[in-house]
């Protein structure tokens, strides 16, 4: 089946491209990027594709939504230069990454559902062990003190940032969801309306989003699998 699918027809890349609302030029590019096995030529130089390279491409569109561009194009390399365990092992990275994610978002609901009124001050704490116990560098959190994510007050006499415990709260709540891939400008109304409302109702149509975003990456997923596992199944065996 492999072998009637590499010769079973000549193909142009305007053929290619038209089908996806691509450019000729594009075709070339994912060529040269290794996305799609290597053209043959004719006698006057012109590129000349099969269907496995139709394929290929469909395997290629098919991974992106749910791996991304870069992670995609990382597998397709793998699988044409015959190194599936490659393309297999980048796969099982994106899944634990998707799983991390799904964590990520958990921890985030369920600190949100623990989330009180901004309770009194029980004790203070500095940039460095705040940084640590985040696990980022003292200037992130800096970069998160100008964009108003946290508000921390200054010691009089020392000038060191001193964070109260609703402080070391918001930095918390803006660590996690910046691990959910929110930017700064994202965070930065949401930690405010929490701060003021002394609760997680602004926060609950953000969580449902990121929640469908995760479960379409999902499908996405699962999609890309199968038409990779087509592509696998139509490849011709490796010489040797």
């Amino acid at each position: 089946m492999g072998r009637n699918l590499q010769d079973g027809g000549r193909l142009r890349p305007v053929d290619l491209a038209r089908g996806h609302g691509l450019s000729t030029q594009a075709i070339r590019n994912y060529e040269a990027a290794g996305i799609l096995p290597g053209a043959e030529r004719t006698l006057h130089g012109y590129r000349t594709y099969t269907p496995l390279h139709a394929q290929a491409l469909r395997t290629f569109l098919a991974l992106v939504p749910g791996h991304g561009q870069q992670t995609a194009t990382s597998i397709m390399q793998a699988v044409n230069r015959d190194a599936p365990e490659d393309a297999l092992r980048l796969i099982d990275e994106s899944h634990a990454q998707l799983l991390d994610d799904r964590r990520t978002l958990q921890a985030v609901e369920a600190a949100l559902r623990d989330l009180d009124p901004v309770p009194r001050e029980r004790g203070d704490t500095f940039v460095g062990p705040l940084s640590r116990r985040l696990g980022i560098r003292p200037a992130t959190l800096r970069k998160w003190e100008r964009a108003g994510l946290v508000q921390p007050r200054r010691d009089p006499r020392t000038g060191y940032r001193v964070y109260s415990e609703a402080d070391v709260r918001d930095a918390l709540l803006a660590h996690q969801l910046r691990r959910g891939g929110y930017l700064l400008q994202q965070i930065a109304p949401l930690i405010a309306q929490v701060r003021t409302a002394g609760g997680v109702a602004p926060l609950e149509s953000m969580l449902r989003d990121w929640r469908a975003r995760l479960s379409a990456r999902s499908r996405a997923m699962l999609a890309g699998a199968a038409a990779l596992d087509a592509y696998l199944d139509h490849r011709p065996a490796p010489p040797g």
